[in-house]
């Protein structure tokens, strides 16, 4: 029996809200999607957010938003947004709650990148790339300056050619 709650942190397009929603199916805990949870929250897309506020307006409001999730009692699965970990000391915030357990899913530049210029249109932090190679160049980039804190998490999952079904069934093997 799993007795905390989990927190998914990785990179964009690695699948965090996807793999969130079915793990919190199979174990029936409430799944909150970090990213939608503020949207909610602030009546605006995080696009919008982005482009009217700027980025330190949005660091400062998922760090908010994050911290009072984390407050709450229930069992929960939280999906993080990419950025969430490597700001406001929010990993501090997730790694010292005693209540959950964090959970890096992670893929290869390669993969990401695939997947991420499907919908690079929808995703504010890479709309303004024009090819694959440039989307590739900055997701490398990015991974080496965020793998530091993804690498903290209490447990890495590799998810590169797994099918949901292996990635759910290797989650639950680490956290019982």
């Amino acid at each position: 029996m799993i007795k905390k709650s989990i927190i998914l942190i990785g990179y964009m397009g690695v699948g965090k809200s996807f793999i969130g929603k079915i793990l919190s199916k199979e174990l029936k805990f409430k799944f909150i999607d970090l990213d939608t949870y503020i949207e909610s929250k602030e009546k605006k897309t995080i696009n919008d957010l982005f482009k009217e506020k700027g980025e330190i307006f949005f660091r400062n409001i998922e760090k908010k938003y994050l911290n009072n999730l984390l407050s709450e009692n229930s069992k929960y699965i939280i999906s993080t947004g990419g950025g969430t970990p490597c700001y406001s000391n929010n990993l501090d915030l997730i790694n010292n709650n005693n209540n959950v357990k964090s959970i890096y899913l992670k893929a290869s530049i390669s993969i990401l990148t695939d997947r991420l210029f499907i919908d690079i249109h929808n995703r504010p932090l890479i709309s303004h790339l024009n090819s694959k190679k440039e989307l590739n160049n900055y997701i490398s980039k990015h991974l080496f300056e965020r793998s530091n804190f993804y690498n903290q998490a209490d447990i890495i999952i590799d998810v590169d050619n797994k099918k949901i079904k292996e990635i759910i069934y290797q989650i639950t093997e680490e956290l019982t």
